[in-house]
């Protein structure tokens, strides 16, 4: 067990309607760890957090935060957390220093109180300068940061950041990451992404869920020992028999489609006892049938393999209401 757990999640479940969307979670978060909360979509990530946050109650099993069990009578557990959801629920005609007065009245702050909180947030999250704009007229990082700001007005010791970084352009990705890591050295904090270089820049280790299940939790490094050597080869192609290709070489097993893309692209991945000898003989096997070779690598062990071994058998058995949308998949893979 860690020690000086802040975060349990003790056998998590949820069900909507005939939707399991959440099967028996467990797994801590220990006191200043940040940790990364990977999953496909719909896989019950947004589920999970709002019942470690208290919004959401269980079917089975219990959250506690800070040594408090969050059993709808929490209000210590809550108030001990700090929660940024993905779509950032603003008020956004009201001035910054307004809307961030208004949550330290939620908090039940008093005047005083209020005023420190908020030259504490505005300072951390580099809001000088911006706090007499309505919250509209702000870019999407800097709503962003508003929305970090509500989540640490209270001081919390849990942060708990749902796709904090989610279409930002390259350059407020790069400075919400470092808010981030700053603010890890005094709270401890869940991050959840599909920006998985982003967790490797940041987390030392990773909770994978799919399917509603938990599939993996542990450091980057152990979760990648053991596997193993592959190459990928991105191609136009016909799958099955790009699949039935890649199969027959030998020196090769475990073929699939890890991601798809636009006029036929494919990229597989096959498992390989000697990945130079291999990898030739699927260039000129490929070639020889005609098709298009983009791109043929050797596979080292990222999060990225971790992350695609972990969930492809899990990766679509359930879906997660609060994690779809239109255009948004239901699976595992990711675009070439």
């Amino acid at each position: 067990m860690i020690q000086a757990a802040m975060i349990q999640a003790e056998g998590l479940s949820k069900s909507f309607g005939s939707v399991r969307a959440v099967r028996q979670v467990s797994f801590e978060v220990a006191r200043g760890e940040l940790v990364g909360f990977l999953g496909p979509n719909g896989a019950g990530k947004s589920t999970t957090m709002k019942m470690l946050t208290g919004s959401l109650l269980p079917d089975e099993g219990r959250a506690t935060v800070a040594g408090v069990p969050l059993d709808g009578r929490s209000i210590g557990a809550r108030a001990a957390v700090g929660y940024l959801p993905e779509h950032t629920p603003l008020y956004r005609e009201m001035r910054v220093h307004r809307y961030l007065d208004f949550v330290g009245q939620v908090h039940g702050m008093g005047r005083r109180k209020r005023r420190d909180a908020f030259d504490r947030v505005v300072d951390a999250c580099d809001l000088e300068g911006y706090t007499d704009r309505r919250i509209h007229t702000l870019s999407k990082g800097y709503r962003q940061r508003v929305g970090l700001a509500q989540a640490l007005f209270a001081d919390p010791e849990v942060l708990i950041l749902d796709e904090p970084t989610s279409g930002l352009d390259p350059g407020e990705i790069v400075r919400i990451r470092d808010l981030v890591v700053r603010l890890a050295r005094s709270k401890t904090i869940m991050l959840s992404t599909h920006v998985l270089p982003e967790v490797e820049e940041v987390c030392h280790r990773v909770v994978i869920i799919a399917g509603g299940q938990l599939v993996a939790d542990g450091a980057i490094g152990d979760l990648s020992e053991g596997l193993a050597a592959a190459i990928s080869v991105t191609v136009v192609a016909e799958e099955a028999e790009l699949l039935r290709l890649l199969g027959d070489l030998p020196g090769a097993s475990r073929p699939r489609i890890v991601a798809r893309g636009d006029a036929g692209r494919l990229r597989a991945m096959i498992e390989v006892e000697d990945r130079f000898e291999v990898a030739a003989r699927a260039s000129r096997t490929l070639h020889d049938r005609g098709f298009e070779i983009l791109e043929l690598r050797h596979e080292v062990p990222t999060l990225e393999r971790v992350f695609l071994e972990r969930t492809r058998m899990l990766g679509s058995a359930t879906v997660d209401p609060d994690e779809t949308s239109p255009g948004r998949t239901e699976n595992t893979e990711v675009t070439v």
